[in-house]
């Protein structure tokens, strides 16, 4: 269903987006270890629930807190049959609570591959595209009472912060660091779901920085909520070396949909994207997630 892919900067609860999983759930034959990727809807409904409209549950499960998540019946009947996925995103927010309000930061893996805009003549390095964040969550399919089309919908497993984004919150996403870690979660027939448990920590792997409070309205869904800005800076300034990957970037996602051109977008500088040394992982592109090796690199817009 790729009509239901669209680009998005700023997605909340009840949205759809991308979420890869085993293709044994969806089709009994298949190998447990083969991928598909399906739009599902952020928030859970147990398959249990018996209302004929999901907006009428009563409790939110947008997130959900591994040290609970096999005690809450919501989580424990799913995740014990398997229904593991992986949710997949350019990054996430987080607010920073502060003297004069909250700070929102965004949140990604550090992007070890160098944009074209920053690479040296001789260097052999191939920017392939924003390396995606893979987020460890539990899926469920609900179908209504009188009928109809079945729900997908998911929740994202929560930990404690690692120690370099703890300032920011003291929660954060279970990430999954490479292609290793996301294939056992995902491979429910092969890996039992107590080895499973073991990948669900804080990933040390991370790189942020602040956005502006343009974010906090859901309704602003252009680039500008990712543009780098510069704290305690009230007026904008010119844009330095370490901030033309994110503009490079942003430029691309916006190929062939109507979002405004990087002219438009605001210049900041970026002192304060915090990037650790990547580990060396297989994280691959989608293509090669979904079992097609030596595809060309998916764009983010098809994310």
């Amino acid at each position: 269903r790729e009509e239901r892919y669209r680009p998005s900067y700023n997605k909340g609860p009840q949205s759809c987006g991308p979420v890869l999983l085993s293709r044994k759930h969806v089709r009994q034959d298949a190998d447990s270890s083969e991928r598909v990727l399906m739009d599902m809807r952020w928030g859970l409904v147990p398959s249990w629930f018996k209302e004929d409209d999901p907006s009428k549950m009563q409790f939110k499960t947008s997130n959900c807190r591994s040290d609970t998540m096999l005690s809450k019946s919501s989580y424990k009947g799913p995740l014990l049959k398997g229904k593991r996925c992986v949710v997949l995103a350019d990054g996430f927010y987080e607010w920073q609570q502060c003297s004069g309000g909250k700070q929102p930061y965004f949140i990604y893996f550090p992007q070890s591959k160098k944009h074209p805009a920053e690479e040296e003549e001789d260097s052999d390095e191939e920017w392939r595209g924003w390396r995606l964040l893979t987020m460890a969550g539990i899926f469920d399919c609900w179908e209504p009472p009188a009928g109809g089309e079945p729900l997908y919908t998911y929740t994202i497993i929560t930990v404690d912060a690692s120690k370099d984004v703890s300032f920011i919150h003291h929660r954060m996403p279970a990430i999954l660091d490479g292609d290793e870690a996301i294939e056992k979660w995902l491979d429910f027939a092969e890996v039992p779901t107590q080895e499973a448990m073991k990948l669900i920590r804080p990933a040390e792997n991370i790189a942020f920085h602040p956005v502006s409070t343009f974010v906090n309205s859901i309704r602003n869904d252009t680039p500008e909520c990712l543009v780098p800005i510069e704290l305690g800076v009230p007026k904008e300034v010119k844009a330095t070396a370490s901030s033309k990957a994110m503009l490079g970037w942003l430029k691309s996602s916006q190929e062939g949909s109507p979002q405004k051109k990087e002219d438009a977008l605001p210049r900041w500088k970026s002192q304060f994207i915090h990037s650790p040394s990547p580990k060396k992982s297989s994280a691959g592109i989608l293509r090669q997630w979904l079992g097609q090796e030596g595809g060309p690199a998916a764009k983010k817009h098809k994310a």
